[in-house]
């Protein structure tokens, strides 16, 4: 015994890595209740440590309760207050007959397990994420030190689940910026997008049947989120400017619908960024027929010309039909899992009890330091970075795809991603298949639409790969969609 001890780890002090160890053998069972264990000295010489490091490694272990010590005697292994090992019948649980209808659609709609990986120096578009190069880390550094020195034995406890007041305050004057009036509405703090569009679905009645409208394609983890709770999709097909509204127009005619979710600006996967002039006929067919609008504020910061556009939420005026979910995940920090929903107070005052039943509140400690770092005024001086950088990379890979696959249409306005589109009768799966091969890989695009559409389209996103590797890894993809056409 003793003889399989090694330091595994350096960062690690010794002692605790010889604490853990003897702890692993008293709960294997190699170590009985009041055996008494080695002296210090011999324990020491055993497994090629100092004294001082055994002793430690003994009072750490007497602390959890795992040694006592009979003075003048020596250390002994206490008797675990529960057996272990096989004191209890084993039994095994068929935990695929246990799990309900939600577990299992969660696993079929869930393309991380059954989608292609990329393999070392794989060229990858399939990621929307931010470039981490890019990141503000000594701002960031900064804020944290900032906060915790003015208030880190609150942040360390437990917070509100409507979320941190101080950020809450600043983004709600962040979103009266945007042209939102703000009478009437409330926000809540969510752990990012997803979370907030859940418990808003989770809120919502299901009056004509859980039908919602939205745009085809769509964002993937929406669609997964409206059929995990149980609404019926009506997807409506996407024109250069927007949503085409005839189509929609005649969606209404057909039926009522619970609600509707909409992504205007930089939408994903097209990038399409609404028109102002749609944005206002697509509010007032809202209204004309009582729909409640969830609205997703994806990428909104990464415009990269033209006016801005207003928020969906911000041309409904005093209105509170339009709830509103925000995010910095794809500018700033995703590791910072921070959103809000923006939305009328009565409906906030329900969403409060319902994060404060699923998680209690938002990590307070990154809502701490996302409202020092944006209340430093540092979220302008990256915005400009970053909104730089993008637009040069975006300009690149388009370029890239117009000159490699010419026969594809290309569209996106700004954003991390382009989508392409090839002719009707094209599967991107195919090509994806023999671009793995290749080193390169993408994202197919009927992963995003709602009816089973979208074969012959894909995303492509840009944000995390180099200049190099978007020209050679759209080179590739181009020879072997040629060769696909022509086969």
């Amino acid at each position: 015994m003793f003889n399989d001890f090694e330091i595994l780890e350096e960062d690690v002090p010794v002692h605790l890595q010889v604490k853990q160890y003897i702890k692993r053998l008293i709960l294997k069972g190699a170590l009985h209740g009041d055996q008494k264990l080695a002296s210090t000295r011999e324990m020491g010489q055993l497994l090629g440590v100092s004294r001082n490091t055994v002793i430690a490694a003994y009072e750490g272990l007497e602390e959890e309760g795992f040694v006592y010590t009979l003075q003048g005697k020596g250390s002994y292994v206490a008797p675990l207050s529960a057996a272990t090992g096989d004191a209890v019948p084993p039994w095994k649980t068929d935990w695929s007959s246990r799990l309900n209808d939600y577990a299992r659609q969660a696993v079929d709609l869930d393309r991380m397990k059954s989608g292609i990986r990329a393999g070392r120096n794989t060229i990858s578009f399939t990621s929307i994420a931010p470039d981490d190069h890019l990141f503000d880390l000594d701002h960031v550094k900064r804020a944290f030190l900032d906060r915790m020195a003015i208030e880190g034995n609150v942040l360390l406890n437990y917070g509100y689940a409507k979320g941190y007041k101080p950020l809450i305050e600043l983004l709600m004057r962040y979103m009266e910026q945007k042209g939102v009036d703000l009478q009437g509405k409330d926000m809540l703090i969510t752990s990012g997008f997803t979370e907030g569009f859940d418990m808003i679905l989770a809120a919502l009645g299901k009056n004509n049947g859980g039908a919602v409208l939205c745009e085809n394609p769509t964002h993937h983890t929406a669609i997964k989120n409206l059929k995990l709770n149980g609404f019926e999709i009506k997807g409506i097909p996407m024109e250069h400017d927007g949503i085409n509204l005839r189509e929609l127009e005649r969606a209404l005619s057909e039926r009522a619908y619970d609600c509707a979710y909409f992504v205007p600006s930089y939408h994903n996967p097209t990038g399409i960024v609404t028109s102002p002039g749609k944005r206002i006929a697509l509010m007032k067919l809202m209204a004309e027929h009582q729909i409640p609008v969830i609205e997703d504020g994806f990428n909104e910061e990464l415009r990269y010309s033209g006016s801005h556009a207003l928020p969906l939420i911000a041309t409904a005026g005093r209105g509170n039909g339009v709830i509103y979910i925000g995010s910095f995940s794809k500018v700033l920090f995703p590791g910072l899992r921070v959103g809000w929903v923006l939305a009328d107070r009565e409906l906030i005052d329900y969403l409060e009890s319902i994060k404060r039943a699923r998680n209690i509140h938002t990590s307070t400690l990154d809502q701490s330091v996302l409202f020092q770092y944006l209340h430093n005024g540092h979220l302008e001086k990256y915005l400009k970075k970053a909104r730089a950088e993008y637009k040069r990379k975006y300009e690149w890979t388009r370029l890239c795809c117009e000159k490699y696959i010419p026969f594809a249409r290309v569209t996106g306005d700004g954003g991390l991603h382009l989508f392409l589109e090839f002719e009707e009768n094209f599967d991107t799966h195919q090509l994806l298949e023999a671009c793995s091969e290749n080193g390169v890989i993408f994202t197919p695009g009927d992963l995003f639409f709602t009816d089973g559409g979208g074969v012959n389209t894909m995303r492509v996103g840009f944000s995390r790969v180099s200049d190099e590797d978007i020209d050679k890894g759209l080179r590739i993809i181009g020879g072997l969609a040629a060769k696909q056409l022509e086969g």
